[in-house]
């Protein structure tokens, strides 16, 4: 009997999470659902001892491997010891001896592995020529006085290394281990199953985070913990990102030079294994800042050639032998627009400049150095004006700082020997907002646009801006785990990438509920980032929205503190990091902002706790600061100032220097006039026990509709609907697949969605569609989708009409601070009672999220009204 894969995809994280909680309770999942679980404290047939019997195997590494190599070999021998209190004796300079050792080792740098390539005792043929690909298994015999080894083997450095960090991340310890606090659970032995043990290469070569807008948290705490933003500080960043299977950095550039404040932290990365890069403004590997020490002059090409080459002339220099991806192009001093009389000739010119300087600095081709030019902002109107590089420089293509892509390769378009990147934000500053305190990253938002750049080949180089790298685990996490293998989380496993994240960091007893927590909180401040919500955000007077989000976020501390008495003391630390504290802090900002909300509307009307409302507000205020000193204190004070950023108070899109408490209002004693203010009740969701394809019924004057609601999906032209749970502002999203298929002519069986509704009258509706903030990626005049109601023509709709991803764009900045694009359509009917509306596909990409239909009676709310009762109808 077989199953359809879509039931297996689903089922089976589910039955790995089992598994692991029966048969190794104390072992946490990896994070990619599905992947294999290879090391278990349990004893069974053919299961190599790594720790059993109060012994540790011997590890082996060669002495000639790379540096990199040796250093995380070290860190194997640190990890066992943390999970075990048995420290494996680690040896580089003999062969070794002992009935079962671990042999690690990179293939054309080991002399172990590759005798035992020549031997035929270690298959190769997964290895040779392949990219940071590792094995992991038991070689029989392997050496004279040897009985059986686990063999740990790379393609190359950083596959060797990921090997040794995967096979600790199987041993119980998380890649967050020091920059979370994640405690490992204690282990009396450690065995690792047969097999071969792979995850292959990576789909994405080049995969890395910038540590960006750094001041002042992150930049507070490296000063006082280590002196500044310098190698001892970015050792702990290095061993991270390889512990994540990353491979990829742009260093903190907010007053900081990495190659010159430190001349230790470019020698480091190299030998830990860290490619290098500068920012998308940073050409020729040099920071802004060292143009501020060392440059003099114009930043203009025009009128300072020679100084500006010789700047970027060193930067190659100082390069050296080191691993590293080269910024060409160049943008305005500061990360600002080119000037005004600058041209596509110009900039062009540049890059051939800088290109020659390349090649003689390194005395090789230039081709031979890797090399990108970021299509930002600006830089991509040049790009599509007609400027071209050379074919071997990665063009990185850049979302718009808000998690939209703005351009993806087109569709068969001619192969590039550089490729395309993407150049991705959690983090920002800039307008309409900037947003940097907490994490306001949904992952399924993450996957879904990642998901386009993938199936549009955008796979060279994967770069987030992660801002002080702390409080963006999760997100860090998922975008480096898609970007080695999107293949492997669905739209339907991200739900259980969460769960398996936080049974790594938690284990799996309290994951589930964990998980709820983590999707909640992040899907509820995308709806409106905190440095954006105000008193007046949602409605108090329309739908008891303000009322419910409100109950919400109160709802889900409830739960977080519940769960929080639940985890392990030694757990607390962890818990409190990446997932109490978030929901603490914006829970009290949602509950501040809704009670000055309350104190407006009750001295309007002169009610009677208008000053009381005040008086809760101010309390409100002051214990955001009490929830930033807990973080503070966290660990001895290990994460002091890391949650330093201003978040209450904005007036326009640069942060306060210092919070501000909202405004509110009091009455003069005796002034009130009126009974305390009551707030409205929360909106009850609709409930029916109709099954489910039956009729929406108008109540109120509207109909509301979940995306996903739909009474049949008509797939065709080669693409089908899927659901993306969990995705948007409210319950989830429905897009197509494939995301390259074409643009649908509309006719009688193209693909489109029906919902069967019902109307109490015959007045003209406007339908409102509720999208995604999904940006015209294609450059196609925007991006469409299609109305109709029975069998009326479809309305075409456009998405983007006057928008364009730039400040002062006012349809943009309300789409991204909004999360929401929402287009109308009118319609007429010549009855009452049961009618079919369809929503068209007509461009791939489009997602929706919510359908609203205005029969004369639809408030103004920022959520949309709650979804409509059903019931039983007839399809005309």
């Amino acid at each position: 009997m077989s199953f359809p894969e879509s039931i297996i995809r689903r089922v089976w994280p589910l039955l790995l999470l089992f598994l692991l909680t029966a048969a190794a309770p104390a072992l946490a999942a990896p994070t990619v659902p599905g992947s294999e679980v290879y090391v278990s404290p349990d004893k069974g047939k053919g299961r190599f001892p790594l720790v059993a019997g109060g012994k540790a195997a011997p590890l082996f590494a060669s002495a000639q491997d790379w540096p990199g190599v040796l250093r995380a070999a070290r860190d194997l021998q640190a990890d066992v010891n943390r999970v075990t209190k048995i420290p494996p004796p680690l040896t580089t300079d003999q062969a070794p001896r002992g009935k079962e050792v671990v042999l690690i080792g990179t293939v054309g740098k080991s002399p172990l592995i590759d005798g035992l390539i020549r031997a035929g005792k270690l298959d190769a043929s997964g290895l040779a020529g392949k990219w940071e690909t590792f094995v992991v298994q038991t070689v029989d015999k392997p050496l004279p006085g040897v009985e059986r080894a686990l063999v740990v083997a790379g393609s190359d450095k950083r596959g060797t290394i990921y090997g040794i960090y995967d096979l600790s991340q199987q041993m119980g310890v998380s890649p967050w281990y020091w920059w979370a606090d994640v405690p490992v659970t204690p282990q009396k032995a450690l065995y690792v199953l047969p097999g071969r043990h792979t995850l292959g290469e990576p789909a994405v070569k080049y995969r890395g985070i910038f540590l960006n807008d750094e001041a002042p948290a992150l930049s507070g705490w490296a000063k006082e913990k280590f002196g500044g933003i310098n190698s001892k500080m970015y050792v702990h960043v290095f061993e991270l990102i390889l512990r994540l299977k990353g491979n990829y950095l742009w260093p903190a550039m907010w007053g900081n030079a990495f190659n010159d404040d430190d001349k230790q932290s470019p020698v480091l990365a190299d030998e830990y294994g860290v490619v290098m890069g500068t920012s998308h403004h940073e050409p020729m590997l040099r920071a802004q800042q060292e143009w501020k020490r060392f440059g003099s002059g114009p930043w203009n090409y025009q009128t300072n050639q020679k100084t500006l080459a010789d700047f970027w002339r060193q930067g190659i220099v100082n390069m050296g032998t080191h691993e590293s991806i080269v910024t060409v192009g160049m943008r305005g001093d500061g990360d600002e627009p080119m000037s005004e009389e600058s041209n596509i000739a110009l900039l062009e010119r540049i890059v051939a400049d800088q290109r020659k300087i390349l090649a003689e600095a390194t005395g090789k081709p230039a081709a031979q150095t890797p090399q990108l030019w970021a299509l930002y902002k600006e830089v991509q109107d040049y790009y599509d004006r007609g400027m071209r590089v050379p074919d071997d420089v990665t063009l990185l293509l850049c979302d718009d700082n808000w998690g939209n892509l703005r351009k993806l390769p087109k569709v068969g378009e001619k192969p590039r020997a550089g490729g395309y990147g993407i150049y991705y934000h959690f983090d920002y500053v800039g307008g309409p907002r900037n947003y940097k305190w907490l994490n306001t990253n949904p992952l399924p938002r993450i996957r879904e646009q990642m998901h386009l750049a993938h199936e549009h080949g955008a796979n060279q180089i994967w770069i987030v801006n992660v801002g002080d790298l702390k409080p963006m685990e999760l997100p860090i996490s998922f975008f480096l785990d898609y970007a080695w293998n999107p293949a492997r989380i669905g739209a339907d496993q991200v739900a259980d990438y969460t769960r398996q994240w936080a049974a790594q960091q938690f284990g799996p007893k309290s994951a589930a509920g964990i998980a709820d927590i983590l999707a909640k909180y992040t899907k509820y401040n995308a709806r409106r980032k905190p440095e954006l919500l105000n008193a007046d955000t949602y409605s108090l007077a329309n739908y008891g929205e303000w009322t419910g989000v409100a109950a919400d976020w109160r709802q889900l501390l409830a739960q977080a503190e519940q769960l929080g008495r639940q985890v392990t003391p030694a757990q607390q630390d962890a818990y409190y990091q990446l997932v109490l504290h978030p929901v603490q802090a914006c829970a009290n900002l949602n509950d501040l902002y809704y009670t000055v909300a309350l104190n407006r509307a009750a001295a309007q009307a002169g009610a009677a706790n208008t000053n009381e409302l005040a008086e809760q507000a101010k309390v409100l205020f002051a214990k955001d600061q009490e929830i930033t000193r807990r973080y503070h204190a966290l660990a001895g004070g290990k994460w002091n100032h890391m949650m330093d950023q201003t978040h209450i108070g904005y007036t326009y899109w640069q942060q306060p220097e210092q919070q501000a408490m909202p405004v509110v209002q009091t009455l003069a004693a005796g002034a009130a006039k009126a009974p305390a203010l009551v707030p409205a009740s929360a909106p009850v969701p609709a409930t029916s026990t109709v099954a489910p394809g039956v009729g929406f019924v108008e109540t109120d004057g509207y109909v509301s509709i979940e995306a996903e609601h739909y009474s049949r999906a008509v797939n065709g032209n080669g693409v089908s609907w899927q659901v993306l749970p969990d995705f948007g502002r409210t319950l989830s999203g429905v897009t197509v697949l494939p995301a390259t298929a074409p643009a649908v002519v509309l006719g009688a069986g193209s693909p489109h969605l029906q919902y069967q509704v019902q109307f109490s009258g015959t007045a003209p509706v406007t339908v409102h569609a509720y999208l995604a903030p999904t940006l015209d990626f294609r450059h196609q005049g925007g991006l469409r989708y299609a109305v109709s109601f029975d069998d009326e023509a479809p309305q075409v709709v456009n998405l983007h009409p006057g928008l364009v991803a730039d400040n002062g764009n006012r349809p943009w900045e309300q789409a991204v601070a909004q999360n929401i694009i929402i287009r109308t359509s009118q319609h007429q009917f010549r009855q009452p009672g049961a009618h079919t509306l369809k929503f068209w596909l007509v461009d791939p990409g489009v997602v929706l999220e919510k359908l609203v239909i205005d029969c004369g009676g639809l408030k103004t709310s920022y959520l949309g009204p709650p979804e409509s009762p059903r019931g039983a109808t007839k399809n005309p």
